[in-house]
């Protein structure tokens, strides 16, 4: 099946009709009273007489396949199919004030690599993405309300780099200390899983789950996750659930009266009571995870899903056409130019 590399190209044939039709337009010539001329002998028409006629359409034909060329004709030289497992997956991952606790830090030959939940999980989540290059992978965020960071797409380098930015929202304080944006610290899960089936609603992909991952209790949002968890039922979207550590006291990087970075701990509440229903609820699993080895294994075994089988047809290599036309449109060019030089003695 002949195609083009670059169709855009055909649109200099506009002017080039242009310039065919300026040649050979039909041009009205004014007229003298003269005797009849039909009996007197007819002169030969010289040589250069007919190149004369000939040369433009020399130029246009050369011109018309230099076009051709540049357009890139060509034929499928190897195409394969391969069936490839596809699924829709939206990532819902949780940005509240208890994603800044430190106990999924790891520890080294040179003491505590200290890092925050949600370092923990982007990571975690970059190896999964990794993992599925044929996948529809979506992100939505929530704390006290719920943001789509990422629509459902097979352009997974664009998603990591979403990824990688998304953090904490840093709290504002008064002049007397009063926390200004306490609501963006909340935590809304019915709102995040809510946004994240309504992003999945129009996708055709037969397999379509949700990754929920929360480290707290559902405290604020407009929707109630039993509202939000009827809608994915309805859609038959399976809910996997993540729960970030337990309920107690957790650590924080704070800062003494000194201004020197330490260590605090704060009281932390997961709902797992919530989290669990969600996932039974929706046919899914739910999963714990306390510790760095366990995230990891948490999304090794969610990469093993079902899935659904999609063949695909990948074309690896093309034979270019564009020489076949390039060439005989140089000679037709280098002719029309020398016919041109040997009559009026001068290039164009």
């Amino acid at each position: 099946m002949l195609t083009f590399g670059d169709p855009f190209y055909f649109f200099l044939l506009l002017p080039a009709a242009a310039a065919a039709w300026f040649i050979y337009r039909r041009r009205v010539r004014a007229g003298i009273i003269f005797s009849a001329v039909s009996r007197c002998a007819q002169a030969g028409a010289t040589w250069r007489v007919r190149a004369s006629q000939v040369l433009p359409l020399l130029f246009l034909a050369g011109l018309v396949l230099a076009i051709v060329a540049l357009a890139r004709p060509r034929t499928v030289f190897s195409k394969t199919r391969r069936t490839t497992d596809v699924v829709a997956i939206q990532m819902v991952v949780d940005i509240s004030g208890s994603m800044e606790a430190l106990d999924l830090s790891i520890r080294t030959a040179t003491g505590m690599d200290y890092r925050t939940r949600l370092e923990a999980v982007k990571e975690a989540f970059a190896e999964f993405v990794a993992r599925r290059p044929d996948d529809l992978i979506g992100l939505v965020t929530f704390g006290g309300y719920a943001s789509t960071r990422a629509p459902l797409t097979t352009d997974h380098d664009a998603l990591v780099h979403v990824l990688d930015g998304i953090e904490v929202p840093k709290p504002y304080q008064d002049g007397e200390g009063r926390i200004l944006n306490q609501e963006e610290l909340l935590t809304a899960i019915g709102d995040g899983l809510a946004t994240a089936v309504a992003r999945m609603q129009d996708t055709d992909v037969k397999s379509r789950i949700v990754v929920l991952l929360s480290d707290g209790e559902s405290n604020t949002g407009i929707i109630e996750p039993e509202q939000a968890v009827e809608a994915a039922r309805e859609l038959d979207i399976k809910v996997y659930t993540i729960g970030v550590g337990r309920t107690g006291r957790a650590p924080f990087k704070a800062r003494d009266l000194f201004g020197r970075d330490t260590i605090r701990h704060a009281h932390v509440s997961l709902d797992e009571t919530l989290l669990r229903k969600i996932a039974t609820d929706t046919g899914a699993r739910y999963y714990n995870v306390s510790n760095p080895k366990g995230l990891e294994k948490t999304m090794a075994e969610i990469n093993e899903l079902e899935k659904t089988e999609v063949e695909r047809e990948e074309y690896l290599q093309y034979n270019e056409l564009f020489p076949w036309f390039l060439g005989p449109s140089l000679c037709l060019v280098l002719l029309g130019t020398g016919l041109n030089m040997m009559m009026a003695r001068r290039i164009v």
